[in-house]
């Protein structure tokens, strides 16, 4: 009896398999993959997302073809996005922490081989001396020039070993940090508040469709399990959204980031973006536009408030300029 349950906190898992019973090439044609840890098969990026049933099914027709009986037992409700994160970190923390003792227990292992390639070397005749065919010592000196050679590269793959797991293990302690990264964060709030609204009527982008008459329309609401499904979606999205939110205002209050809006910036305001300082030449609900000259010409440009680096009022950079001037006048003075 093979079981495929999906749970948020674990995601879509298919026990009861067993070595050479047929299912590894099944599973392995859908996506699926072997958890050495788990013990189990499980899809990808399934963990915290509602049930992909077009896999789950195409799984189980594939296996209950094969002459497998097959139970489906699966849970479409979602964990608050707290739960989530806070486990995502905890997972990761601990990932960096094997990694580290993986490198740890690599480097000891070069240390240990490079001492045995140093006493196999010992070993052999001072001086290089050559080996002399024939003699009763060849043997004995053609081993201890392969056990030497044997250490050595032992040794040298250790410590590469350990350079690759010290190098995962670095990636890795800054994925939770990159994660959360002012510019990551509200990107990801963005992305959230537009699949909002429009994932409830059957998909992230609703396709029109085309009557006999010509005209295009959109198709009609979602109903039964299926709405149920895009509610649960729409739940879990403003969960999502609602805590996003709350990190980026938490950045603000502590001075890592700015939020700008149409609120705080106005058409003369200079504002630092990936290309420099420019000139606000309009305000736009989620954006601002400058003159930003390229291949000797002007053109306008966008840049969204969250790509916003830095920002000056239109009477900060006058005064910055009338006290520029003034300095100027007064150096010219001087030299005078």
């Amino acid at each position: 009896m093979l079981t495929i349950t999906h749970a948020p906190e674990a995601g879509t898992i298919l026990e009861g398999t067993s070595r050479g019973d047929g299912t590894a090439d099944i599973l392995k044609a859908g996506g699926w993959r072997w958890g050495r840890s788990i013990g189990a098969w499980y899809v990808p990026q399934s963990r915290d997302c509602l049930p992909k049933w077009w896999n789950i099914n195409r799984a189980a027709a594939a296996l209950r073809e094969a002459g497998h009986d097959v139970t489906i037992e699966a849970d479409e409700t979602f964990r608050p996005t707290a739960e989530v994160e806070a486990d995502k970190t905890r997972r990761q923390a601990a990932r960096v922490d094997a990694l580290e003792a993986k490198a740890d227990r690599r480097a000891t292992e070069a240390d240990t081989a490079d001492a045995a390639a140093r006493r196999a070397l010992d070993r052999l005749p001072e001086g290089g001396e050559p080996i002399k065919v024939g003699h009763h010592s060849e043997g004995r000196h053609r081993n201890a020039i392969a056990k030497a050679d044997a250490a050595m590269g032992r040794s040298v793959e250790a410590d590469r070993e350990a350079t690759r797991a010290r190098a995962r293990a670095d990636v890795a302690a800054g994925t939770t940090e990159a994660r959360y990264a002012p510019g990551m964060v509200a990107h990801r709030i963005e992305r959230i508040a537009t699949d909002i609204p429009a994932g409830t009527r059957g998909g992230s982008r609703a396709a029109r469709t085309t009557s006999e008459a010509g005209t295009s329309r959109r198709p009609p609401p979602a109903t039964g399990a299926y709405r149920e499904r895009l509610l649960t979606q729409r739940a879990q999205s403003e969960d999502e959204h609602t805590y996003w939110t709350a990190v980026r205002e938490a950045q603000a209050a502590a001075g890592q980031v700015t939020i700008h809006s149409r609120e705080t910036i106005a058409k003369g305001d200079m504002i630092k973006h990936r290309f420099g300082w420019h000139v606000v030449t309009r305000v736009n609900p989620k954006s601002v536009t400058v003159a930003l000259d390229w291949n000797d010409t002007t053109r306008p440009y966008k840049v969204d408030y969250t790509d916003v680096q830095g920002h000056h009022t239109a009477a900060e950079v006058e005064a910055a300029r009338a006290a520029a001037a003034e300095k100027a006048t007064t150096t010219e003075a001087a030299a005078s």
